[in-house]
């Protein structure tokens, strides 16, 4: 089974990911890009498959997605155990936070993702 990472027919789903991201989505991307996390890149709004992961360390092959009050509603969370499901069977790890641990606990999220990727 091949993997696919942002293929061409998922890149305007991207983009507008991107563009409608939450606040604690760009808060979050604040501490993220640019390698300000030991080193580590990150990538926003990547697409694996046909699914877009709201980021995503290649080296540490670990996925973070923040969770908005929508990922309450039942079919939402079966769509997400589904989707997390698929992607784990490459490899990839999952680290799932809500909008509010994001933005009230940036610290904790972030030492968190640190030990994820088994950062000093």
């Amino acid at each position: 089974m091949t993997l696919h990472f942002n293929r061409n027919r998922e890149k305007g789903k991207r983009r507008s990911l991107r563009v409608k991201a939450t606040l604690a989505e760009k808060h979050l991307w604040q501490r993220l890009r640019n390698r300000q996390l030991n080193g580590a890149k990150f990538r926003r709004q990547n697409s694996v498959d046909a699914f877009v992961l709201d980021f995503y360390c290649p080296a540490g092959k670990l996925a973070i997605e923040v969770d908005g009050g929508y990922h309450l509603h039942p079919d939402v969370q079966d769509y997400a155990r589904t989707r997390q499901r698929h992607i784990e069977k490459f490899g990839i790890r999952f680290l799932r936070f809500t909008n509010e641990q994001v933005l009230e606990n940036t610290e904790g999220v972030l030492a968190e993702i640190g030990r994820a990727l088994d950062l000093p």
